[in-house]
């Protein structure tokens, strides 16, 4: 079964480059949260300090990444306290108004 096409809400193509940047509709926002609670996941090299730590994405547009993330952490730490909490709604922090 394929996946179904999604829904274009704006769209702006840069005249010089050709390249589309395309706003989709989303059903929701799935993160991951650990103990209840929201996290940040910080990648690192425990040897040496190159290439620094990398922050890893906790939330997605699709349920199936957030899902397989929770899955691995819980693997990963033996425990079951990751969990995927769909947001629907959330406090506006940023308006341009």
């Amino acid at each position: 079964m394929s996946r179904p096409k999604p829904f274009v809400l704006l769209e702006h193509t840069d005249k010089n480059t050709y390249k589309s940047d395309q706003i989709i509709q989303a059903e929701a926002i799935w993160a991951v949260f650990y103990n209840n609670h929201p996290f940040n996941l910080k990648s690192l090299h425990s040897l040496t300090n190159y290439p620094g730590p990398k922050y890893k994405k906790t939330s997605f547009s699709n349920p199936g990444h957030a899902i397989a993330l929770a899955n691995r952490l819980n693997k990963m730490f033996d425990t079951t306290k990751f969990t995927v909490v769909k947001l629907l709604a959330g406090e506006t922090i940023y308006s341009d108004k």
